[in-house]
């Protein structure tokens, strides 16, 4: 009997415990109504108030307050670089005429001799896909590119926009689209502008890419695999002066690409033409290329290249690509040894396979340049593996005199040449 009495009196503390969270509940929730309705009498608000309940305007809910602010001095500045140029990274995307598939009757007893065919029967009812010579315009392919004037000029890869048949439309960040029009690729270099119709646009600030120094912050925005426009990724400079050999998924060609910026900073398909970013938000490089091999490795032509181009097209709506005329070969320690050449560095003008040492009325051939003739120095500057001719003549501009420092037959001279226009094809 003891028992009994212990456990009913258990089962009764129990029952008025649970008894009375359930009143408590039940006021809880009568009170968050009551303020949900904006009450402010009442008893229901009078328990509201003893409950100390709180209550949260649905304005405050959706205002523009952000929700997230950082409180570490590196991110902050992250989120502001982003914040500046993100506004003028734009989406370019590629659509061309594909042909159209569709079913049509198919026998495939046609081959067969007419009395043969007789034994088969009819088969009118089978069909098979077949090009029936219609096309429809389609999506087929991505890249990013960054507004640098807010007339609508946008610079980008010249390999995003390279196919003359394809038509091309800029989403830009506010989700407009606009037919582009191609207006100048760069004949020696992954530069290319393209226009849109449209005034007022917000602009990216170009950087300064010749004081880049390993382990600084690079950030990395584009279309990343053509659909998930203005993805951001961070890292540092991890390489410079980079030599990479790039190829074009889309037509197989391979171009080999000097003096690059070497990134951690995710870049994917998509990316090229993007722009690589520093930490006051300022464009250091344009995305071109990603080592498909390795765990994020990616590189960005330096800016400083690419403003020759944007000065050239704002001037005179196309980009003039300065020209010398020659073939070479850049002179290394095994062809010092080889030819029994008299210098260590240089530029050894020789014709090739395609082409002979001095093109036939170029600048080099109106100054005077033969071949076997070797180019040591453009304006004082050393020829070398870090300052290969070519690179060294595109600094200059069309009509600029520049003064080669020549080696022929042991004996050094200088010649004087006016650069020229680089040829369409060359």
């Amino acid at each position: 009997m003891h028992d009994i009495h212990r456990d009913n009196k258990k089962w009764l503390v129990i029952a008025t415990v649970v008894v009375g969270v359930g009143i408590l509940l039940g006021c809880m929730l009568v009170g968050v109504s009551a303020l949900s309705q904006g009450k402010t009498t009442g008893p229901w608000n009078a328990i509201a108030a003893f409950l100390r309940l709180k209550r949260v305007s649905p304005s405050n809910a959706s205002s523009g307050v952000a929700l997230y602010v950082s409180t570490n001095d590196y991110e902050a500045a992250v989120m502001a670089a982003v914040k500046k140029a993100s506004p003028a990274v734009v989406s370019i995307v590629i659509s061309e005429q594909v042909p159209v598939v569709e079913q049509c009757p198919y026998n495939p007893f046609g081959d067969l001799p007419p009395e043969f065919q007789q034994l088969f029967g009819s088969s009118t009812d089978m069909t098979a896909p077949c090009d029936t010579g219609k096309t429809e315009l389609q999506e087929v392919g991505g890249g990013s590119g960054f507004i640098i004037s807010s007339d609508g000029l946008i610079l980008t890869n010249k390999h995003v926009v390279s196919d003359t048949g394809a038509s091309y439309t800029v989403i830009t960040n506010d989700g407009k689209k606009h037919v582009a029009k191609v207006l100048a690729r760069d004949p020696s270099q992954d530069f290319a502008v393209v226009k849109i119709d449209a005034t007022g646009l917000p602009t990216v600030n170009l950087g300064d890419s010749d004081g880049l120094q390993l382990g600084q912050t690079a950030i990395a925005i584009g279309n990343a695999l053509g659909q998930f426009s203005n993805t951001v990724s961070v890292g540092v400079v991890s390489g410079l002066e980079r030599t990479v050999t790039a190829s074009d998924e889309a037509d197989g060609q391979q171009e080999t690409i000097k003096g690059v910026i070497q990134t951690d900073a995710a870049i994917n398909p998509g990316n090229s033409g993007g722009p690589l970013l520093d930490l006051q938000g300022d464009v250091i490089g344009i995305n071109t290329a990603v080592a498909s091999d390795a765990q994020s490795i990616g590189f960005a032509i330096p800016i400083n290249r690419a403003k020759h181009d944007i000065d050239s097209v704002r001037t005179t709506g196309n980009i003039l690509s300065p020209y010398l005329g020659v073939r070479y070969l850049v002179i290394t320690a095994d062809i010092v040894k080889q030819q029994n050449l008299p210098v260590s560095n240089g530029a050894l003008v020789r014709g090739s396979s395609d082409g002979p040492a001095v093109q036939s009325g170029s600048p080099a051939a109106k100054a005077g340049i033969q071949a076997e003739d070797i180019i040591e120095k453009v304006d004082g500057q050393q020829l070398d593996a870090d300052h290969v001719l070519g690179d060294v003549i595109s600094g200059y501009n069309v009509g600029d005199v520049v003064t080669l420092t020549i080696n022929r037959g042991g004996k050094e001279m200088t010649l004087q040449v006016t650069l020229g226009k680089r040829p369409a094809g060359q």
